[in-house]
């Protein structure tokens, strides 16, 4: 071991690891570790408690090789393709092939938050399979608003079974939820991630949001001759700037918040006045009188920079829909819409 802490070259990723770590102190060196997996707490442990005394030219030099190959990176992309090559060189083509496969399935950090992601309609296809004490603990698991979802998809006597088995529902042991959640992972998430297609017109739909105005009509206009059905589909599907009267007050006030004053005043030079009444009804008096000079003094503006501010805005919206933070209504409760 002695020539090894001799020569900081001859130390394996682990020792490196451990020395870099163990440099860091132990609030930065905890958070870490808690980002890894139990294996590679373990090999890192492993060689932390065999280190024995390593000298600060050696750390310093770790140090400094740690800059130098991520200074030599240069420009880092992160793909699916490149993290699949370079998952294969380390794991093995078998064992990436599931990680991609859960990479690619429903957004989310955990198993429950990945369920949360997944349409109704297809978990409860799902789960109407698995035993009533199962889905009661699925359920439970997921956000109260998709669970209840899912709870009315199923059929009406297992669903009434379910409902019967989360009132007796007792703890449930650890080793029982991890089951659980490996059989999720390996005959549900797999089998989804490898069937999930976008659906072609919603697909569209966001395309369509992106283009001007000239654009839009002009293809929405085809659309609308060689397929009438679709269109109505797409155009349903599309969240433009006048959609922006779905959002209640409580969520302009918070859309107002994020946005940028001056993209909201160009946007507005093209609005309805339906729109204009929403965004100034929602600003103090002041504010609202400055948010009209600001769109009077930028005089005439062009079709394309109203445009791409008003695109800004309706992206600013559904990313906080996205978040939870605002909600997007069709109508009624039961057409409540979040993008």
């Amino acid at each position: 071991m002695a020539n090894v802490k001799d020569d900081y070259r001859k130390l394996s990723g682990p020792q490196k690891a451990a020395v870099f770590l163990m440099s860091l102190g132990e609030d930065q060196a905890t958070k870490l570790f808690n980002m890894m997996e139990d294996d590679e707490v373990k090999d890192i442990s492993a060689a932390m408690s065999q280190l024995g005394q390593i000298s600060g030219e050696m750390v310093e030099r770790l140090f400094m090789e740690f800059a130098e190959q991520m200074s030599a990176a240069g420009v880092v992309v992160g793909t699916y393709d490149t993290t699949e090559r370079l998952l294969t060189k380390a794991l093995g083509k078998g064992k990436v092939e599931a990680i991609m496969e859960e990479i690619r399935g429903p957004a989310g950090r955990t198993m429950w938050d990945k369920l949360g992601n997944v349409n109704e309609e297809v978990l409860a296809n799902f789960l109407k399979n698995e035993y009533p004490q199962t889905i009661a603990l699925v359920l439970s698991k997921i956000k109260p608003d998709h669970a209840a979802r899912v709870l009315v998809t199923l059929p009406e006597e297992l669903g009434m079974e379910v409902i019967m088995r989360m009132l007796s529902m007792e703890a449930v042991k650890k080793d029982v939820l991890d089951g659980i959640e490996r059989t999720l992972r390996r005959e549900f998430m797999t089998t989804l991630a490898k069937t999930k297609r976008r659906d072609s017109h919603e697909m569209l739909a966001d395309i369509f949001n992106n283009l001007d105005r000239t654009a839009e009509g002009k293809f929405m206009g085809q659309l609308e001759t060689r397929s009438p059905t679709s269109a109505e589909r797409v155009r349903k599907l599309m969240f433009t700037f006048d959609d922006l009267s779905k959002i209640d007050a409580a969520g302009i006030q918070v859309l107002l918040r994020g946005i940028d004053k001056d993209k909201l005043a160009v946007a507005l030079k093209g609005a309805s006045d339906t729109i204009k009444t929403l965004f100034f009804s929602n600003l103090s008096e002041r504010a609202s009188k400055l948010l009209k000079e600001d769109m009077e003094s930028k005089g005439p503006v062009r079709l394309k920079e109203v445009d791409e501010a008003q695109q800004y805005i309706v992206n600013s919206a559904k990313d906080l829909a996205a978040k939870g933070e605002i909600v997007i209504s069709e109508g009624g409760a039961e057409d409540q819409i979040v993008y």
